[in-house]
């Protein structure tokens, strides 16, 4: 794809990408902005996935704030992930203050490695930049037949149950189970990716963008007083989904992928950022299970776990993902769309030749 095809004029409200023309947009930018070819690939790589499955937060739209990253003065562009076996069961990897991405990467080998050998697989990435959803890494382990959980921190933007100012993270969890079919073929697996707080940091900024309100309970303004207002929440604080259940599930998510760890909490991270406003930088926690060794052979848990969805969907209820998996084979079909407004924003940038 040529630069020229790149700039081309498109008609309408939208610009129609294939998903080829989303990576390599996405990689140019990334390149031209200083990172390595092992660093931006990966972050590309993810960037597609998102717009791909139409989750718009995490598609295109994250590619200037990840210019953003870049050129915080902390930011290592150059970063090289240094992958340690620490115990039988644990893996460490230092990305080195660039993106969570290639450091995952890198480490991906030896933790699958570990889940099959024993049974259980930990992975504590340290020192990242991460921008991205969860979901993308769950699907590569699951696709290795192992069940996975992945948390990390973020910057202290949510507001705990009963307060009135930041002090926990979006702190996302994800987990993923693989599935077959009847005929012993891989099918889409369960999933679900959720912040802990009512809704993502980058949905409000989508709200804000369109101008739309924010529901009731989502956040607070800069006085602690009840908002649905996009910008009065973004310079407020956002509030935890299921009250204090969900305060108290994020502050887990805080202590397992950030003091445990030995890395930052989402208060230490903002502290770190010091007003740049790039991607929280702290640490993530992944888990992976191999069924097939803690299940023993004792009983199929395939069937178990089959049955489980069915009693689900067979009442008319909806299966995480379901939506993603629905979109992505549009997108694989037809390719995406993005809004004009975000296409020329990003053409605004620098892009590598």
């Amino acid at each position: 794809m040529t630069g020229d095809d790149l700039d081309k004029a498109q008609s309408g409200e939208t610009v129609a990408l294939s998903l080829d023309e989303v990576f390599a947009l996405s990689r140019s930018v990334l390149l031209a902005a200083g990172l390595t070819a092992e660093q931006a690939n990966p972050v590309a790589r993810v960037i597609t996935e998102g717009q791909r499955d139409e989750c718009h937060s995490h598609g295109l739209f994250r590619l200037p704030g990840c210019v953003q990253t870049i050129n915080h003065p902390r930011f290592n562009r150059a970063a090289v992930p240094v992958v340690e076996s620490t115990t039988a069961a644990v893996t460490r990897v230092d990305a080195d203050f660039g993106f969570s991405l290639p450091a995952l990467e890198a480490a991906m080998p030896r933790f699958v490695e570990k889940a099959r050998a024993i049974g259980i697989s930990v992975l504590a990435i340290n020192n990242c930049f991460h921008f991205s959803a969860l979901w993308p890494e769950i699907e590569r382990l699951t696709a290795q037949g192992l069940v996975a959980i992945a948390m990390t921190p973020s910057h202290s933007w949510v507001a705990p149950a009963g307060g009135t100012k930041g002090a926990l993270g979006t702190n996302p969890l994800a987990f993923g189970w693989p599935r077959m079919g009847a005929d012993g073929q891989p099918r889409d697996p369960y999933v679900f990716d959720f912040a802990t707080s009512a809704i993502a940091r980058g949905d409000i900024s989508l709200h804000k963008m369109a101008g739309k309100p924010l529901k009731e309970g989502w956040a607070i303004d800069a006085e602690g007083n009840p908002t649905t207002d996009a910008a009065a929440a973004l310079d407020g604080a956002m509030l935890t989904f299921g009250g204090h259940k969900g305060s108290a599930l994020s502050t887990m998510i805080e202590l397992l992928a950030g003091p445990l760890i030995a890395d930052m909490t989402s208060l230490e991270s903002m502290e770190f950022d010091d007003g740049g406003k790039a991607a929280p930088c702290h640490g993530e926690l992944l888990i992976a299970f191999d069924p097939t060794i803690l299940g023993g052979g004792s009983r199929d848990n395939q069937a178990s776990s089959e049955r489980l969805f069915g009693a689900i969907t067979d009442q008319g209820a909806r299966l995480p993902s379901l939506r993603r998996y629905e979109a992505r084979a549009r997108s694989l079909a037809h390719g995406v769309t993005i809004p004009r407004h975000l296409y020329e924003q990003i053409l605004a940038l620098p892009r590598a030749g």
